[in-house]
């Protein structure tokens, strides 16, 4: 008997590691995490530099900085204008123990239209925006415990005019190429689809959870020493949906100061069994806009001292990492900012990341440069923004748009798709309660100031290309 018990207990932990596994989101990079850490994929240009023929390129990236295709910036003319294509080919092998499960591929950013074939088969719609997280349920297109072949095609200029106007027609560099991580996420059949959480510094959380099955959802939180915090809430599944609702007692607070996070750890049971469990770092804070007067968060009046960011990096481009995410965030605090706006679009995951970790108040953005969305279009990427971005505490304000790329027609739906609801402001208008005009002279600002009813937040001042010794200076 001695010498068969190693092996039962061997069995024992492989099956409960196996089971383990099975109840959490499996993830598998098929590109690299960032620009220093990129793997080749089968590459052709249709036209510009090193076109019209197969050869490599490392993904993440943008192809110009590989060497392909047309260098463009954005105030060009149409008509000189790159809009090449780049085909990507991808070999990939999915385990066999994923046929019982929900697969997934995700893209992080494409620039700019992207057209996603799993084995020669189309995997949905082509996905028209470049810097929004978009997937697709690629579950009956795969191959499992063989090979499978991913071609993807993206047409740097969007056949969307509307994509081009709010995207690429900007004072500042345009790019083409899958710029942002490619990963597959395989997920049990009854799953979390998506939580939204709004933690209030009162201790009061409400969640809004999305499911695939499942008969009740278990939130539990845990601080930053991985003790728990609090009791657990149970909530009832019921037409795949639930709400959490709980009060926590005396929290530690989120400010740029005390960025403090806790790990929200969320379960799903059916009949009695854990099939999923998934976790989110959340912060507690409550943000609120008191008109003529100012923000407060926490119950505390804030002064925001910022500056506008671009993802990019000189070698990368668009394509960045999170050493820079960490870097740019430790930069601005070291020059005693507390606070970031998204210049123009939706920045990397890691960057808002590193946001709530070291602690900067941040405006995120819905691309647009005079330009903006038609309708249609920007409802499905706000939501995308939004489902992607809405549980990060750095994040106190959203932006329309950028100097009249507001779509108006949208500002509604940042209220009824943001659980925390918070304040939506037009850079370069007087919206919201907000004055944010750009570039204005002393006397009209200090006017404003003095005697206007807005709240006074010049969202661009001053330009790093005019002052005679920054950026292009």
């Amino acid at each position: 008997m001695p010498l068969r018990t190693p092996y039962f207990i061997f069995v024992f932990l492989a099956a409960f590691g196996f089971a383990a596994k099975a109840q959490q989101t499996e993830i598998k990079y098929l590109s690299g995490t960032g620009s220093d850490n990129t793997v080749d994929w089968q590459f052709y240009c249709t036209g510009g530099m090193n076109s019209g023929k197969w050869t490599t390129i490392p993904v993440p990236s943008c192809w110009e900085l590989q060497g392909f295709g047309k260098y463009d910036y954005g105030f060009a003319k149409d008509s000189v204008r790159g809009k090449e294509q780049g085909l990507y080919k991808y070999e990939f092998f999915v385990p066999a123990s994923w046929k019982e499960k929900k697969t997934n591929i995700v893209f992080e950013g494409s620039m700019t239209d992207t057209e996603v074939k799993i084995n020669g088969r189309p995997a949905g719609a082509i996905h028209q925006g470049a810097f929004y997280a978009f997937k697709y349920d690629i579950s009956s297109l795969l191959n499992y415990g063989g090979k499978n072949l991913l071609e993807v095609t993206v047409s740097k200029h969007s056949a969307n005019q509307s994509v081009n106007e709010a995207e690429r027609k900007a004072d500042f560099w345009i790019f083409g190429g899958i710029f942002r991580p490619v990963y597959l996420e395989a997920l049990p059949l009854n799953h979390i689809q998506h939580v939204a959480v709004d933690a209030k510094a009162s201790g009061e959380v409400i969640v809004d959870v999305k499911s695939t099955g499942g008969d009740n959802v278990v939130l539990q939180l845990f601080n930053a020493s991985g003790k728990k915090f609090g009791n657990a809430k149970t909530a009832k599944i019921s037409a795949d949906k639930a709400v959490i609702t709980s009060k926590f007692v005396s929290p530690k607070l989120w400010t740029p100061e005390s960025p403090n996070l806790y790990k929200a750890v969320f379960t799903l049971y059916k009949a009695g069994k854990v099939v999923h469990t998934i976790s989110k770092k959340i912060g507690f804070r409550t943000v609120e806009v008191k008109q003529r007067d100012g923000i407060y968060v926490n119950g505390v009046k804030v002064k925001m001292k910022g500056v506008n960011r671009h993802s990019f990096h000189p070698k990368s481009g668009r394509t960045t990492n999170k050493q820079i995410s960490i870097t740019d965030v430790l930069l601005m605090k070291e020059m005693n900012m507390n606070a970031v706006r998204m210049a123009h679009y939706p920045p990397d995951d890691h960057f808002l990341d590193v946001c709530d970790s070291l602690g900067l108040f941040v405006m995120d953005e819905l691309a647009g440069w005079h330009g903006n969305y038609d309708t249609l279009t920007g409802t499905k990427l706000l939501k995308e923004m939004i489902d992607h971005d809405v549980n990060h505490p750095s994040i106190i304000l959203w932006a329309n748009g950028n100097e009249g790329g507001h779509n108006f027609d949208l500002d509604h739906l940042f209220t009824e798709y943001d659980i925390q609801k918070r304040p939506v402001v037009h850079p370069w208008q007087l919206f919201g309660g907000f004055d944010t005009q750009h570039y204005r002279e002393y006397n009209y600002g200090i006017g404003n100031y003095e005697n206007g009813r807005e709240i006074v937040m010049p969202t661009e001042f001053l330009h790093g290309q005019y002052d005679g010794g920054h950026g292009a200076g």
